[in-house]
């Protein structure tokens, strides 16, 4: 069994030329380097069909953070009609999100052996069954065990769905499309308790769960008809080597077109007829796509665990671990402390502290996204067009200031009994990392091993939620022991330390060590 390392399938190791060097470094290099002959590569479909797919999958992974993490305004309310404890109710959502990481480890092998596509349109249709299982569950264990296999199913987005980033779009628009899919996951745990918080007051929690089958119904139908098999196979030549010279065989789009004008297929000139026939839409719906030559599923499954050695990685999964425990965090315990006295609040006023949470979400992923992509092709220009994939990390400061004090303001909130604004804008900034660290650190993951990046994020998202788990199970004994204070001042300092020590050692010393990695032969 021969082992392979990144410069084999990849030669630019991650540094690319992102801007045409040379007098004029007006135009965009498309990388990676869309296919001269086969019309059915994804980075040639109409911007329409890329959209159309992009956002059916990210409605599916919108709708399983929906049913599942929306259902917390109503902890209280279940945890009397159950007659669970505090504790035992808040595993209607911790078990999830340890299931919602194990199972990418399932998923994502699946879907690199046997395609995306029916991996995304069994795991849809499941969603749904589980959420009318919720609905009409009559006990606390049976409405536990539908969030846990609904979790089984969603994880099938948690890698995926990044991974569907970078089938279908360039490298220039990598970030601001993992800011908005990451807006999607965060935003089932905001807009979902906000949703429900009405929905409990109004109705009842088993309609919060008869409104995201619905939602998920619609959504199994549009992932069956409008998402074709993204998976596709390139050469070592998919990305443009950072060079002074200009390779006449360079796809380039002159900045002052407008990106959105024309299809990404107009935006990438051919060279040559095409020779490989375009696929229909009846074709596009099989589910068969064929199998990855000179492998094998056994491969498949074990081909991304040798990967933890990388060090983007490892970033990646401790700041999107430790963003994920502040946010669950406050969603876990906030009904508890907003439901009882002294503020007694309704779910339906409570469900509102998701409203600043959801404002930092967009904020996150703007900053995480769409800026970080601009700040890099400034960074580019003013290094000959070379993009060098540390360039993202810089904006990393954002979250570590804002949600650093973010956590503090919300511990001092609960325990001194602020007025609730302090509350509310606690939340805000805490949400603003949920979206900020994953979208920079992922699309930074992406850009460093982007030959293998379903397996990298696999390891990202399986991870990170182990890691949140184990922090998230013991909450909630941690806090009634040592005080709101205590405990968000040391998650606080936890997550600063995280996001401070990979920048202080990644900015500097990341492209030494990613070429360096590149040369390790640990893929199968």
């Amino acid at each position: 069994m021969r082992l392979h390392n990144l410069h084999d399938l990849d030669r630019s190791e991650g540094t690319v030329q992102l801007r045409k060097a040379g007098d004029d470094d007006s135009s965009l290099v498309l990388v990676p380097r869309p296919s001269d002959t086969d019309p059915n590569d994804p980075l040639r479909w109409p911007t329409w069909k890329k959209h159309v797919a992009f956002l059916s999958v990210c409605a599916f992974t919108f709708l399983t953070n929906y049913g599942i993490g929306g259902l917390a305004p109503a902890f209280y309310i279940l945890s009397l009609e159950f007659d669970k404890t505090m504790a035992e109710t808040s595993d209607l959502l911790l078990w999830p999100i340890l299931v919602l990481g194990v199972f990418n480890f399932f998923w994502v092998p699946l879907a690199n052996y046997f395609g995306k596509r029916p991996v995304f349109v069994f795991a849809s249709g499941l969603l749904c069954a589980c959420f009318i299982w919720g609905a009409v569950a009559n006990s606390f264990n049976s409405l536990l065990w539908s969030n846990i296999i609904a979790a089984f199913a969603g994880s099938s987005t948690e890698a995926l769905g990044a991974s569907i980033v970078n089938d279908l779009y360039f490298l220039h628009e990598r970030g601001a499309k993992m800011g908005l899919y990451m807006n999607f996951i965060s935003g089932g745990n905001t807009l979902g308790p906000l949703i429900c918080g009405f929905i409990v007051t109004g109705l009842s929690w088993r309609w919060h769960k008869w409104i995201a089958v619905i939602l998920t119904g619609i959504n199994f139908i549009t992932v069956l008809l409008f998402v074709p098999e993204t998976r596709y196979f390139r050469d070592e030549n998919q990305n443009v080597v950072a060079s002074t010279s200009n390779s006449s065989r360079e796809e380039v789009v002159k900045s002052e077109e407008p990106a959105g004008d024309k299809s990404d297929a107009e935006a990438a000139p051919v060279t040559s007829m095409a020779t490989v026939p375009k696929k229909t839409w009846v074709q596009e719906l099989s589910l068969w796509c064929g199998l990855p030559p000179d492998t094998n599923l056994f491969i498949m499954f074990v081909r991304p665990l040798p990967m933890f050695v990388y060090p983007c990685v490892i970033y990646s999964f401790l700041g999107y671990a430790v963003s994920l425990v502040l946010t669950v965090s406050v969603n876990i315990l906030n009904p508890f402390v907003l439901q009882a006295p002294p503020y007694s609040w309704s779910p339906m006023i409570n469900g509102l502290i998701n409203i600043p949470g959801f404002i930092g979400n967009v904020a996150g992923s703007y900053a995480g996204g769409w800026l970080v992509d601009v700040f890099c092709d400034w960074r580019a220009r003013r290094n000959k067009g070379i993009f060098e994939p540390e360039n993202r990390l810089y904006l990393c400061i954002l979250p570590l200031l804002i949600t650093g004090a973010g956590c503090v303001l919300f511990g001092y909130g609960v325990e001194r009994t602020l007025h609730w604004t302090s509350l509310f804008f606690g939340y805000g900034m805490v949400s603003f990392a949920l979206t900020a660290v994953p979208t920079i650190t992922m699309a930074y993951v992406s850009d460093c091993v982007l030959p293998v990046n379903s397996d990298a994020l696999m390891l990202v998202n399986g991870t990170k939620n182990i890691v949140a788990f184990g922090f998230l199970y013991g909450i909630v004994p941690w806090v009634t022991e040592v005080g709101y204070v205590d405990c968000f001042g040391a998650q606080a300092g936890i997550f600063v330390a995280v996001i401070a020590i990979g920048m202080a050692l990644l900015i500097p010393f990341g492209a030494k060590w990613r070429h360096e990695q590149a040369k390790w032969r640990i893929i199968l």
